[in-house]
């Protein structure tokens, strides 16, 4: 069995080393953010965003439209009348250029810029944020078959165990010094250590199936992961400014109310005036009836006004400070989601903690128990029912100890995920789209002042976490 075993795990090792080179958790890591489609989708996202920050800027500057044409005109008019011509009919040219260039337009354009300047920044959050979920998938992924590469080592070592007995049973029947009912015992306790191994097996395969999933490779000699603890906040009221202040999902909230503060303010621009400078000329031939070149140049600054819409820009105006409540309304439940998570994460980091003695000790204590009770069997002071539990024992308790492990490692990277901060702790290179934009800052401090940021309030039980 044990033959059987090594194969197919053989196999799969084979299968990965065919397929991967992550090695380390950076590595896994690294590759994750550079090659899931989630993040990539979201970078493509932020890209597309900022290229809209061209387009409102393109109105900073003038415009320029040329017409060309040639064909056939037919005329009849007063002209063509008095000249006795009755309708003419004569080929027409016509050749004309027009410059326009906004000199005001009451801030409408300046305002579009910040919104869609606050719009790509909160794109950039976005890929953060997506880059930071990913990523504490994939250390999930990587910590599951480490756990289950551990979990299947501790089945073939029970399954050792049990075959050790099986086979001591079974020559202490054939000498006759020994009972039938001993070896159905140990052979059924044997044949269920045996399915334990393959259930592994199973498990195993799953576990590097999710972690083809996130990461895009199948795993290959996974190494060994030094625990964060030094990098986790010293308090729970530490934990909760880490996220409050560096979420990325909280920041792109943030920055959505400025989006929209912008979009209030380009609202506003309808109820201004618009100057533009219009230069043009033409150059026609052959036009209404009379032949020859007729030519004209025009240079004028025109102002713009409208008076009366039909109250629709009012409407524009509300409609946007409504945008500006659901925009903070948002933002008030990614900060509470923000706060939740970390207290979640945290919660559950001190619980596994707290648990990891007894796990152990009761591990030490089956261990010690099952070698007790061998060398008591061999002396007949111990029945093979007694020996067989707590060889299962051992295992219970070793397994669970393996998955405590495993399970406060995950937490502690958790918590850093929680706060937004796990690929700054493994140092990983970001995608050039988690990148912000800078803004003006007349206007960042203006739109300060019309949000206002929830505090955390820190409830009595908080000081004990």
């Amino acid at each position: 069995m044990n033959v059987k075993t090594k194969f197919v795990v053989g196999s799969l090792m084979a299968l990965s080393l065919s397929t991967a080179y992550a090695d380390t958790l950076q590595e896994a890591i690294q590759y994750t953010v550079n090659e899931n489609p989630e993040i990539r989708s979201a970078a493509a996202e932020r890209s597309a965003v900022e290229e809209e920050i061209g387009q409102a800027k393109a109105r900073f500057f003038p415009t320029i439209d040329i017409a060309v044409g040639a064909g056939w005109e037919r005329t009849l008019n007063p002209t063509t009348e008095g000249a006795g011509e009755g309708s003419k009919s004569l080929g027409r040219d016509e050749a004309s250029i027009q410059i326009n260039q906004m000199l005001y337009d009451g801030f409408a354009t300046s305002s579009e810029v910040n919104r869609q300047t606050a719009r790509t920044n909160a794109k950039a959050y976005n890929v953060y944020g997506e880059a930071e979920f990913i990523a504490i998938r994939a250390v999930e992924a990587y910590i599951n078959v480490l756990r289950r590469e551990q979990l299947l080592t501790l089945a073939e070592e029970n399954l050792a165990v049990h075959q050790s007995t099986n086979d001591q049973i079974k020559s202490r029947s054939d000498r006759g010094v020994g009972r039938k009912a001993d070896v159905e015992q140990s052979t059924g306790r044997l044949a269920l250590a045996q399915k334990n191994v393959l259930s592994e097996i199973g498990n195993l395969k799953d576990a590097q199936t999710a972690y083809l999933r996130v990461v895009g490779k199948l795993p290959y000699d996974l190494q060994p992961i030094a625990s964060p603890e030094k990098a986790l906040p010293a308090s729970f009221d530490q934990a909760i400014d880490l996220a409050i202040n560096n979420h990325p999902i909280l920041k792109s909230a943030n920055v959505d109310i400025e989006s929209a503060i912008a979009q209030h303010a380009t609202a506003k621009a309808a109820f201004m005036p618009r100057v533009d400078l219009e230069l043009s000329a033409s150059h026609n031939k052959d036009i209404d009836g009379i032949e020859g070149v007729n030519e004209d140049a025009l240079a004028m600054v025109r102002l713009r006004y409208n008076l009366y819409n039909g109250g629709k820009d009012m409407a524009r105006r509300r409609e946007t400070a409504q945008l500006i409540n659901q925009a903070k309304s948002i933002r008030d439940n990614t900060y509470r989601q923000a706060v939740e998570s970390m207290r979640l994460s945290w919660v559950a980091h001190q619980t596994v903690k707290s648990q990891m003695a007894f796990f152990e000790s009761h591990r030490n204590a089956s261990i010690n128990s099952n070698e007790a009770y061998q060398k008591q069997f061999n002396i007949g002071r111990r029945s093979l029912l007694d020996l067989l539990d707590s060889a299962n024992e051992m295992y219970v308790a070793k397994s669970a100890y393996t998955n405590a492990k495993y399970d406060e490692l995950y937490s502690q990277f958790r918590i850093l995920a929680s706060g937004g901060a796990i690929n700054q702790y493994l140092n990983i290179s970001m995608p050039e789209e988690t990148n912000v934009l800078p803004v003006n800052e007349a206007w960042i401090g203006e739109s300060q002042k019309m949000r206002v940021t929830p505090t955390y309030a820190k409830t009595p039980d908080d000081s004990k976490q």
